[in-house]
């Protein structure tokens, strides 16, 4: 992929590792607007010199309106990010949970799968162009305390290889960028194995620019969780990962 002359949407965008993908595609010399909710957050990046839209993937018409503001003001658009998500502690055992688990499918699934709807007709029409999905290397092993997480981010899997078929031979290619964690949002206060942001936005950078693209976009610490199954060390990963229910209020013993 040439990073240098695209013309970029990224939904989810406003934090953490869309943003940083934001600066490094702005960097190496594309057009980038960014989706969110927040309005500060999209200020902020409005004040960095990026296009901002206002966008809630769990709401239909946001989406929609969305489109027709980006499509535009940017009728050159030919690469959609498509990364809305929440992580939510679930204990199973709490009817409760529900909540959290209708929410995470709405915003994490559902949200993905309007975001692409959205745009599909824009790229097949143009002939050429890239969707970016973001999954998780929980997609491939789970985190039991984020269930419903985990299960969100396999069926974008499931979904992703399902539209790159579905899209063979109009042009437009599907690509599947799988990050494991991230020392951001917090996610170094928990986990001290957290890869760097900087040194992950430079490793995806990299595998995107590659000729041709990976379909996954998968950098070395995430390697662990997309082949557990395949090496054999999946039970006992799944097992240590167990170790985290403690987490969960009610849990400590």
């Amino acid at each position: 992929m040439d990073l240098s002359n695209r013309t970029v949407l990224i939904v989810g965008g406003t934090s953490g590792i869309g943003r940083e993908l934001a600066r490094r595609f702005a960097a190496a010399g594309s057009t980038v607007a960014v989706g969110g909710r927040s309005p500060e957050a999209l200020g902020e990046l409005a004040g960095e010199g990026f296009g901002t839209i206002s966008i809630d993937v769990t709401d239909s018409s946001s989406v929609a309106s969305a489109r027709d503001a980006v499509l535009a003001r940017y009728p050159e658009l030919d690469t959609v990010v498509t990364m809305p998500g929440v992580m939510l502690l679930e204990d199973l055992r709490d009817p409760a949970h529900f909540e959290a688990a209708q929410t995470t499918i709405d915003t994490n699934l559902v949200g993905t799968i309007r975001v692409i709807d959205a745009f599909t007709p824009h790229l097949v029409r143009r002939g050429a162009g890239t969707f970016i999905t973001v999954t998780s290397g929980i997609a491939f092993l789970p985190f039991p305390p984020m269930p419903t997480y985990a299960a969100s981010k396999a069926a974008v899997h499931a979904y992703s290889e399902a539209l790159r078929a579905q899209l063979d031979g109009t042009g437009v290619s599907v690509v599947e960028l799988v990050p494991p964690a991230v020392a951001t949002a917090g996610q170094e206060k928990v986990n001290p194995h957290a890869l760097p942001l900087d040194d992950f936005a430079t490793e995806v950078m990299q595998l995107l620019s590659e000729d041709p693209t990976p379909r996954e976009i998968l950098v070395k610490g995430v390697l662990m969780h997309r082949w557990a199954e395949r090496d054999g060390t999946y039970d006992d990963l799944v097992a240590q990962r167990s170790q985290a229910l403690a987490m969960l209020p009610g849990r400590e013993g």
